[in-house]
């Protein structure tokens, strides 16, 4: 058998085999990803090139429309989840500043993208695509095409003008990042003031402190909380030992003087609310666990997973009390109105013979967390699929639709914030959220690639220079904006500003570099606050910029 017929009959198997060419697009991706160049890869995104590369080999080598769909879906559903408490609390702890600074940093970026495509004469849908990749943005990217899709060859102009503006977008962001670390990372007042939005991200400390203010004595902690610095919304009391006794502190506990006390908080937290209770003990009750013990439990019971804390009321139900909750790889400060997600780990504090009842009220199951919710999850996703259909009109005539992508996101930013509605519990297991994010971005860039491929050699010979240069123009522009405004006009702390440019980006390798460069948690604060505000407005922004 010849070459030429060995190739033929291997592209006749893949063409007739949708399954098979998924996974191979899928595992050719994920080896390109895992290559690093000066410490940056390509990751999961490698998935779209490899894509494109084994669909320009023929045009049967395309996977159904419906793999890229399903996949998009499933990954802004479960993005939109994890993110709706977090968007919401910063909305609510920040005000309008975060989101003016987004959304007039996209709308600048946007009409200087419209203005690049003007100067450069690239049509509207290569231009939309072009804007999603430099921003790095896929559910945009899936908006443009749901919009003009039908046919393959409509797919290709954005989805080719997306691949090769997206890796210059990361290069010239994370450039920009590092010169304006560079150039204003030590200059004064560039981190004041960071810390304190966001304390509550810094992994808690334990501290004990000996009562020795009498002001502060004989009041129930419930109130006397209120009382002291607002710190102390970030500080959790433990446990406190008086004449030798161990006890857990609840709401109605009150100290008296002598008594050493356990606070659990971040360190500034801390730094602050310990000299309005006392000095400092050299005492650590923690270290002897023979009248209270510790231990870390999972939450897998869904009566628990989406109700506060203080609704739990452990104290009653078996003597405990929650010091800290670890959720995905982040030791996060308890509050009463911590809403516990499933997948968490607490870590309970409790007389030693309480702490299997804690563990069976908790759940403490990891096979459970990693079952997916069938229902609560189809019926999500079905919610965001109805409310992507509902026609917004703008000025003009135009009618925008959030589509399946921006609907689902929509959706689930609201029902990750609810939490659950009687029986239903919408937020999934933390390891199972990640499972399915990372399927549904596979299955899309391997969906999308595979029907543009075979359009990109053409494109590339028509107007590739054109779309490189556009993508560095548009990337710039986007820098420059960012930085300006939130320097100079809305006083972003540089390194929270960084997190917030790769967050508008929505870009993880650029806040991965943010986070090494500033050595702290600050990038991720900025990230958090903006990103679900990023998607959303890229997704209705690439729309507009579709009529060139």
């Amino acid at each position: 058998m010849s070459s030429s017929s060995l190739w033929q009959s291997v592209v006749d198997l893949l063409a007739s085999h949708p399954l098979l060419l998924l996974f191979i697009v899928a595992g050719l991706g994920y080896l390109l990803g895992r290559i690093r160049i000066h410490g940056f890869g390509l990751g999961v995104a490698a998935v779209l090139f490899a894509g494109l590369a084994v669909g320009a080999l023929d045009p049967r080598l395309a996977l159904p429309e419906i793999v890229y769909e399903f996949g998009l879906v499933l990954f802004v559903y479960t993005v939109g989840l994890a993110s709706g408490p977090g968007f919401f609390a910063g909305l609510r702890r920040r005000g309008l500043r975060d989101t003016s600074f987004a959304l007039l940093v996209l709308l600048l970026t946007t009409g200087a993208s419209w203005l690049i495509g003007r100067l450069l004469g690239l049509p509207g849908p290569l231009l939309a695509g072009l804007f999603a990749g430099s921003l790095t943005n896929t559910p945009a990217l899936a908006a443009v095409l749901e919009r003009i899709g039908g046919t393959n060859e409509p797919l290709a102009l954005p989805a080719v003008g997306y691949s090769l503006a997206y890796p210059v977008g990361v290069l010239i962001v994370i450039g920009a990042c590092y010169v304006a670390t560079r150039r204003w990372g030590t200059s004064p007042g560039a981190e004041g003031g960071a810390a304190g939005e966001e304390g509550d991200v810094e992994p808690p400390h334990s501290r004990a402190v000996e009562i020795t203010r009498a002001a502060v004595t004989n009041i129930p902690v419930r109130e006397l909380w209120p009382t002291l610095p607002a710190a102390a919304r970030n500080v959790v009391a433990a446990r406190l030992v008086r004449q030798g006794q161990q006890q857990i502190v609840t709401g109605a506990t009150t100290f008296a003087l002598g008594d050493v006390v356990t606070l659990v908080g971040s360190a500034d937290s801390l730094d602050q609310v310990v000299p309005h209770l006392g000095v400092p003990s050299n005492v650590r009750p923690e270290l002897d666990r023979s009248q209270l013990d510790f231990r870390r439990i999972f939450v897998s019971n869904r009566e628990v997973a989406g109700r506060r804390i203080r609704d739990l009321n452990l104290k009653e139900r078996c003597g405990a009390t929650i010091t800290r909750v670890k959720r995905g790889d982040v030791d996060l400060i308890p509050t009463a109105d911590m809403v516990l997600e499933l997948g968490d780990q607490v870590r309970v504090v409790a007389p030693r013979d309480q702490l299997p009842a804690a563990a069976k009220f908790l759940g403490d199951s990891y096979r459970q967390l990693s079952e997916v919710d069938v229902p609560s999850l189809s019926l999500g996703i079905a919610l965001g699929l109805l409310v992507g259909l509902i026609p917004i009109p703008l000025p003009g005539g135009t009618v925008l639709r959030l589509g399946f992508a921006g609907g689902p996101l929509v959706v689930a930013l609201i029902l990750g914030l609810v939490g659950r509605t009687g029986p239903i519990v919408w937020i999934q297991p933390h390891n199972a959220n990640l499972t399915l994010r990372q399927l549904g971005l596979v299955l899309f860039l391997a969906g999308v690639s595979t029907r543009s491929g075979y359009a990109l050699a053409e494109t590339l010979r028509a107007s590739g220079w054109a779309i490189l240069v556009g993508a560095t123009l548009v990337a710039l522009s986007f820098s420059l904006i960012a930085f300006v405004l939130g320097l100079r006009f809305f006083k972003v702390p540089l390194h929270v500003l960084t997190g917030m440019v790769a967050g508008l980006q929505t870009q993880p390798a650029t806040l991965a570099f943010a986070t090494e460069q500033a050595r702290s948690e600050q990038p991720n604060m900025g990230y958090a606050a903006v990103y679900p505000i990023a998607m959303i407005g890229k997704i209705l922004l690439a729309q507009v910029l579709l009529a060139g």
